[in-house]
């Protein structure tokens, strides 16, 4: 075992240690411990454990690695992830927390006066969750894949184990004091490699700033890095494939359903009063902000790293001669991987895929064929095009597969920075996706055991009775959650992508009209529901696994774009149906007018 095993093994263990003996120290004792900590969380103790739930694998390892590969396009998840999140703040937050239920199915139950309601926002409610918890465990499993050098499947195994210990002996309450740990982790583990490698390659310490430096050679970054694209193939960096129209859908459908997210909305009732989850959304929001303002420059540092680093590397005569080592430490853990096809000996990177599955070669018909490029999406490529020799008419062959998700992880190795920078990484992206991971599964043990057996199928049961459920229903998850990090539909973050979608097609109408339109009653809300979830899930299986073309798509809209027509189905079925029914009774429009008066509004009148 060498000094760099040495010290991911203690950063990753430490942090481990401490996750766990916080769960110990705050495990939950009542219902209201489990579900919402109590509800007597200080704000910006709130506003840090909600950053931790928000900033998943997806944000951390995820995020700077999808920009780095479609450049501009990936300024949808940017935009849509933190305006979601203003959205949420100051539109949904304050209202929900002064309804003053637990969870969007209670919400939604006593809103709607429906039972059936309620069992449609648990089913959503779980769907959404599983979908999002996969992307959590894969992180997982890549993490301990390299760091730990297990499988990805021991990997997600062992997350399995660490979530299962804290998330259901702690309840909320462990989870939200584990999580403020796992902020101050997560941050620093982003921010410090930023630092170095904004410093290291454009003298700015800032990546904010970094990104629009000039460099050396006198060429701005961001068009050194273009210049790169387009001589190695690939349209420019700055430039984007999406339309203008998909880029608008799915910057809408990640904002809406940002605004929707079960596991970040329950967040707000964990605070003693209104006032306290408005103050702790803008906390949240600040911290948030520090590592989001920071991924386009570290996305565009890796880029232009890794095509420097690994880019005509010479491997004649022994093996890996030239190849640098992190190449090699990435390769044993299956995230990158070089076949030499045409025998020169020579690292080649070109338009097109190298791999089909992680095995034999397919070689794309053209460098701008995006659907050529296979499931691995579009690739970095090489300038050592004249060695390269043409394949199945192909005029490049691509020798190199990278899975992005390791950008955000192997940038410190690339950067040759110190071995406690790439320890601190490790452990900052275990934080990350187990502590939205353990958010999950809350959200979905609570939905069990508090909207469907207490208050739908056994109103009777007692609150111990209540927490066993609870309690089952998170370890049955979290097995089924380990089952999807194994199996995984896709890359992190675009698996992520999917469960914003049937988020803003299924419960942001419901809770927006729930809150500002009175007249909204069970039968329009339950109708926009079913029609808005069926026809997004409906759109995802047929394009994400039955071999849906581009061609096909409604308008060029991509599936993960498809939340947002989905909503707009949902919005305009729930009107129509409401109209044609008969109105909500008095005392629910009096709820309505209520949680969106302040307390003491017009008692000025009085006197």
């Amino acid at each position: 075992m060498g000094s760099q095993d040495i010290l991911n093994f203690v950063f990753i263990g430490a942090s481990f240690a401490l996750y766990i003996g916080i769960a110990i120290w705050a495990r939950a004792g009542s219902t209201k411990e489990f579900y919402v900590a109590g509800g007597g969380v200080h704000p910006i103790a709130n506003g840090m454990a909600t950053a931790a739930d928000w900033m998943s694998a997806a944000s951390f390892i995820s995020l700077a690695g999808i920009i780095s590969f479609i450049g501009r396009d990936g300024a949808a998840y940017l935009m849509g992830w933190t305006g979601g999140y203003v959205m949420l703040a100051m539109l949904l937050a304050p209202y929900l927390r002064k309804f003053g239920k637990f969870t969007v199915p209670d919400f939604v139950g006593d809103r709607y006066y429906s039972n059936f309601a309620r069992v449609i926002a648990v089913i959503c409610t779980i769907i959404i969750s599983f979908t999002y918890v996969a992307g959590q465990m894969r992180g997982v499993g890549i993490v301990f894949s390299r760091f730990l050098h297990v499988d990805i499947n021991t990997g997600v195994v062992l997350g399995m184990a660490i979530v299962f210990f804290y998330a259901v002996l702690g309840g909320m309450k462990g989870i939200t004091y584990t999580q403020v740990a796992q902020y101050v982790v997560l941050i620093l583990a982003f921010t410090v490699p930023a630092l170095f490698l904004s410093f290291q390659i454009t003298g700015h310490i800032l990546p904010q700033t970094g990104l629009g430096a000039t460099l050396d050679s006198g060429q701005s970054l961001l068009a050194t890095i273009d210049g790169l694209s387009t001589e190695l193939g690939f349209k420019e960096y700055t430039n984007g494939n999406k339309t203008t129209l998909d880029m608008f859908f799915l910057t809408a459908a990640l904002m809406c359903g940002t605004a929707g997210l079960p596991h970040v909305i329950v967040r707000f009732f964990t605070v003693p009063r209104v006032k306290d989850a408005r103050s702790s959304a803008g906390w949240a929001l600040m911290f948030i902000a520090i590592l989001y303002t920071a991924v386009p420059g570290v996305a565009a540092f890796g880029k232009y790293n890794l095509i420097n680093t690994v880019n005509g590397a010479d491997n004649k005569g022994t093996a890996y001669a030239a190849m640098p080592e992190w190449f090699k430490n990435w390769e044993d853990a299956g995230l990158i991987g070089w076949n030499d096809y045409n025998g020169d000996g020579k690292v080649q990177y070109a338009a097109g895929n190298a791999f089909e599955g992680k095995g034999k070669p397919a070689f794309a018909g053209s460098a701008d064929d995006e659907t050529a490029r296979g499931e691995f999406g579009q690739r970095l490529v090489s300038n050592a095009f004249a060695e390269s020799k043409p394949v199945n008419g192909a005029p490049f062959a691509n020798e190199v597969y990278v899975d992005r998700d390791i950008m955000v992880l192997a940038n410190p190795e690339i950067a040759s920075l110190p071995g406690w920078v790439v320890a601190l990484v490790a452990a900052g992206a275990v934080a990350a996706a187990l502590s939205t991971a353990a958010g999950l599964l809350l959200v979905i043990s609570t939905a069990i055991a508090h909207d469907l057996v207490k208050k739908t199928i056994n109103p009777n049961i007692t609150e111990k009775q209540e927490l066993m459920y609870a309690r089952l229903a998170a370890i049955v998850a979290i097995c089924i959650a380990g089952y999807f990090g194994i199996n995984p539909p896709g890359f992190v973050a675009i698996v992520v992508a999917l469960a914003f979608g049937l988020a803003a097609s299924s419960f942001f109408p419901a809770i927006i009209m729930g809150i500002f339109m009175k007249r909204m009653n069970k039968e329009g809300a339950v109708a926009g529901m079913i029609v808005g979830l069926t026809s997004t899930m409906a759109y995802i299986i047929y394009f994400k696994f039955m071999g849906g073309t581009k061609d096909e798509m409604f308008m060029g809209i991509s599936p993960e774009g498809f939340g947002t027509v989905g909503m707009i189905l949902n919005f305009i079925t729930a009107f129509i149906v409401s109209s044609m029914t008969p109105p909500p009774p008095a005392e629910i429009q009096a709820i309505v007018e209520d949680i969106r008066i302040p307390r003491g509004a017009g008692e000025a009148h009085a006197h």
